[in-house]
């Protein structure tokens, strides 16, 4: 087993102040110029100190389950609790709680060998038998508690034993590759066994849901702010972050401001040290002034748009293609980006192992997309959007609410497609009404725009139809033997030397189809911080990792 390097770290935040009529500082903070002073290389840890994150909302519920793959509430579940598993910024995988662990030669079965001395928060040991509590209810949910599987946790899970206390012996009916990196995924998160046999209602309350990590919930407020303060006897950190024992942070604030220009006002005034979701056009501003800015780039898919192949006109592989190649990625880099930003080669993002550049099928071509339209009988109309028996070439996008730049973008592929004829609504929603509306194979849906991570490429076939109870994407069901074949060799390979060569075929197949359309290479979490905070770590579904962070004075 090789164990990687220390990640990355860069540099972040600024002392706190008290959070007390916090957001009224905020609304005045608001008119604030840009100031802060240089950020100060290296130094000391120092211990204590306040960090405040301002956030844009907090979602519906705070089930494990059911909200530990939320881009925004991911960042708590990553302080309450551990993983099995670490994953770098470069899909490394290395020991955390699982200290080591075998498969066999067909990768069917794993055994994870655990840490001694490992507990939860009310002192609950996090043994063999947590171990198989926690990836039962990660594989299988629990339908009639309203508790959800794991999104990508392998479907080949048949069960998991506890061989002693320390040893897990996990079965799967197919070769899965993927498993171990799989366990770094920000939804695989240990939750005690008192807590996952709970009725949903009281794990809805997060101050009932108890994990092993560095942090505990101090206080909470439903839509409003969560407040995390150090767990003292913590000691099990990964090795890979190079630091052991409690946080050097005491507490760790997050806090509902839903208005962008609010939270970087309030980081340039001091009143907060970390805003979430900045614009990319800012950041460079804000890098001038002093100020840290961070847009990791995280394992996962592009941000692109999922076709709904039995929705019209997408029923017609002649205009998902005219869709793919009708886009002008370039515009969209230039226009609502920064150099930080880089073009899609594929649907996976390119730091994914195994990712391969597919770029060549991307290229902006108007004019073949003319073509196809014209092929597949779409007549330019006189005011400009073609028509095929008395319908319009019409569709609507909806933002997704995940992204920052999501709606920006939209309503520049909506121009760029009108030049070819299409006409493109564009309706928005908040993050709670997009997860009621706007779901994969939705028959009202057209399209779904991806903001979406995953660990290991072994996961992707468990999304492209619906084999193994798979996710469907693009509602092809298997009706394409070729998806089929394709997904189902990337899921099944013993090997990454085995896997590889079919994952670049499927990803090529995927794009001719036109089943996904990528736009960019996305880095979706997007971080102001103040000069003064030091060590933050960026994990491989890029989120920032305060346990190795500490306040310069």
């Amino acid at each position: 087993m090789t164990i990687p390097r220390s990640p990355r770290r860069l540099r972040a935040g600024r002392a706190a102040t008290a959070t007390a009529g916090l957001l009224a500082t905020l609304m005045v903070a608001a008119g604030c110029s840009a100031g802060g002073t240089q950020s100060q290389a290296g130094g000391e840890p120092q211990e204590g100190g306040d960090l405040v994150f301002l956030i844009d909302s907090l979602g519906p519920t705070w089930i494990p389950n059911n909200s530990s793959i939320s881009s925004f509430q991911g960042h708590i579940w990553g302080h309450l609790t551990d993983k099995l598993v670490y994953v770098d910024e470069n899909g490394t995988v290395s020991p955390w709680v699982a200290e080591s662990w075998d498969q066999n030669e067909d990768a069917t079965q794993f055994t994870l060998n655990l840490k001694d001395g490992v507990t939860f928060s009310d002192g609950s040991p996090v043994d063999a038998a947590a171990v198989v509590a926690n990836l039962d209810i990660w594989a299988r949910g629990d339908a009639e508690r309203g508790i959800n599987p794991i999104g990508l946790f392998p479907k080949t899970y048949v069960s998991a034993e506890a061989l002693d206390d320390l040893t897990v012996e996990v079965d799967f009916d197919a070769p899965t590759l993927g498993f171990i990196p799989t366990l770094g995924y920000h939804g695989s998160i240990l939750i005690s066994p008192e807590t996952l046999a709970a009725p949903a209602e009281e794990q809805a309350d997060l101050a009932n849901d108890i994990g092993s990590g560095p942090f505990v919930v101090e206080s909470w407020t439903e839509g409003d702010e969560v407040v995390l303060k150090k767990r003292d006897d913590y000691d099990w950190a990964p090795e890979a972050l190079d630091h052991d024992g409690p946080a050097y942070l005491d507490t760790l604030t997050y806090k509902v401001v839903a208005e962008p220009s609010v939270r970087t006002a309030a980081v340039q005034s001091g009143q907060a040290q970390v805003a979430y979701n900045p614009s990319p056009q800012e950041l460079e501003f804000y890098g001038e002034q002093g100020f840290t800015v961070a847009a990791p780039r995280y394992l996962g898919f592009v941000n692109g748009y999922a076709i709904n192949t039995q929705v019209a006109p997408f029923d017609d592989v002649r205009v998902r293609q005219a869709l793919q190649v009708g886009i002008d990625r370039d515009e969209i880099l230039s226009t609502v980006y920064t150099d930080d930003w880089l073009p899609a080669e594929s649907f996976i993002q390119s730091n994914v192992p195994g990712a391969t550049d597919h770029s060549d099928a991307l290229v902006h071509d108007p004019e073949a997309a003319a073509a196809l339209l014209d092929e597949a009988g779409w007549v330019e109309g006189s005011d400009g959007v073609r028509t095929k028996d008395g319908q319009r070439l019409s569709f609507t996008l909806h933002p997704n609410p995940y992204l920052a730049t999501s709606q920006a973008v939209d309503e520049l592929v909506a121009q760029q497609l009108a030049e070819l004829g299409f006409d493109v609504d564009i309706q928005a929603y908040d993050v709670i009404t997009f997860g009621e509306r706007v779901s994969f194979a939705n028959p009202s849906i057209p399209t779904y725009e991806v903001t979406r991570s995953f660990i290991d490429a072994g996961t992707v076939a468990g999304v492209l139809t619906d084999a193994e109870n798979g996710e469907n994407w693009f509602n092809v069901g298997q009706s394409d033997p070729t998806l089929t074949e394709l997904a189902q060799g990337v899921a099944t390979a013993t090997t990454s030397e085995e896997r590889d060569p079919v994952l670049d075929e499927l990803q090529g197949y995927v794009l001719d189809q036109a089943y996904f359309v990528p736009l960019t290479q996305i880095a979706q979490r997007l971080y102001l911080q103040s000069p003064d905070v030091r060590g933050v770590t960026y994990n491989g579904v890029a989120y920032a990792n305060y346990y190795t962070a500490w306040l310069a004075e």
